[in-house]
Order: structure tokens, then sequence, then C-alpha cells
């Protein structure tokens, strides 16, 4: 009764008490019916950077984009899973689903460019 057991969660975004924002594969932790924390696999960070695009035309309007890149969450690791605390999450979202796709892209080693018939 004291074993843990993983309940599959699937992709999810977890903003952590760091500040950090986490995509990963995330998994409950639940130890004698209790949550204990979540178990991150293949964990990335995310990085969102903000531009505006200024114009010398003042009565045209201002455009803003996000550029999102993710990295490792601990870069000096080799291992793909992390177990974090449940006091260490702030909360746990479902991504949009552009981003779960350069999530998987990213740690499935796919690439987002189709292939030459020719190939």
């Amino acid at each position: 009764m004291g074993r843990e057991k993983k309940t599959k969660m699937s992709i999810k975004i977890a903003l952590l008490k760091s500040g950090e924002t986490i995509i990963s594969d995330a998994k409950e932790l639940i130890s004698e019916e209790k949550l204990c924390g979540y178990l991150f696999e293949k964990p990335h960070k995310i990085n969102i950077n903000k531009s505006i695009f200024l114009t010398e035309n003042p009565s045209t309007e201002i455009e803003n984009s996000i550029d999102v890149t993710l990295s490792p969450w601990i870069l000096l690791t080799l291992e793909d899973k992390i177990a974090v605390p449940h006091d260490w999450i702030v909360t746990i979202v479902e991504p949009i689903e552009s981003i779960i796709e350069l999530y998987e892209e990213k740690v499935n080693g796919k690439s987002s460019q189709v292939p030459s018939p020719e190939g």
C-alpha cells in the first residue's frame, strides 16, 4: 500500500514557484492516496521573447508578436525524468496545440519540414 503509483497526465505546462514555465509529459506521483508531487518526463523550459515592430508612421498600428523557444529544463543532467514536489507547483494547465506540436518536435527529433518526394 505504501508503493508509489504513477498516473498519466499527458503533456502539460507547469508554472513553478521559481517563476519558470515548464512543459513536459507530466504524471502525478501518488503515495497512500495522497498527491506527493509530479514526475516530469523530458521537461523543457518555455522561453518567451516579445517583439515589437515600430514604424515611422505614427498612424500605423504597432504590431506585437512573441517568439517561443524550448530548452532542456536542467541542462547538466542526463536524466529525462525529474520528480518535483507538489508544493513547488503553482499551477498546471493544458498547452495550446501549437506549443504541444513544438514540444513533440523538440523531444522526438521530428522536423517541422515536410520531406521532399524525391528523397
